[in-house]
């Protein structure tokens, strides 16, 4: 576990990224319910990925401590129309062995000042809705819980909630 401290650095998200992002998404993939998604993926996918979060109204970032990196989050466009404008979706991943240690909070808080630097107006979370940690960590840093949508998800072979939070910017 990652002690809190100051010495985690936020940085924008960079190719030689790419294999240990990979792994942390893999690991999520496999093991959790915080992405549902039932396959691994591979370096080009990830690669692809970041790609497009390298766009205009979109961040990829990662958290980084003595050179390593120990997670990364991103936000990017909410829905397609063009009224959703000002609206971003964030997503945070840690590495498991690194959760509860403040890096969720050094990613979210950096995403959250990034998006209001940049002109956005508000950021959703979609969580599933037994990820207590996560929302706890949403809420710590001014995310309200705005519905649950239920049963509108599968893995693992059970029905998984969904719980919208938001933060007006």
């Amino acid at each position: 576990m990652t002690e809190p401290n100051t010495r985690i650095k936020i940085r924008p998200a960079v190719e030689s990224d790419i294999p240990t992002i990979t792994a942390i998404y893999n690991d999520a993939v496999r093991t959790t319910v915080a992405v549902w998604n039932d396959e691994v993926v591979d370096e080009d996918n990830r690669l692809a990925w970041l790609r497009s979060y390298q766009q205009p109204s979109t961040r990829a970032i990662v958290a980084e401590q003595d050179g390593e990196v120990l997670g990364y989050a991103t936000y990017g466009e909410f829905r397609h129309y063009d009224g959703f404008r000002h609206t971003v979706e964030n997503s945070i991943y840690v590495d498991g062995t690194r959760r509860a240690g403040g890096v969720g909070t050094a990613l979210l808080q950096a995403l959250v000042a990034d998006a209001r630097e940049a002109g956005k107006h508000v950021m959703v979370a979609a969580i599933e809705g037994g990820n207590t940690a996560s929302l706890k960590l949403h809420a710590k840093i001014g995310f309200q819980e705005c519905g649950t949508v239920r049963q509108v998800g599968t893995k693992f072979d059970r029905w998984l909630d969904m719980t919208l939070m938001q933060i007006i910017l």
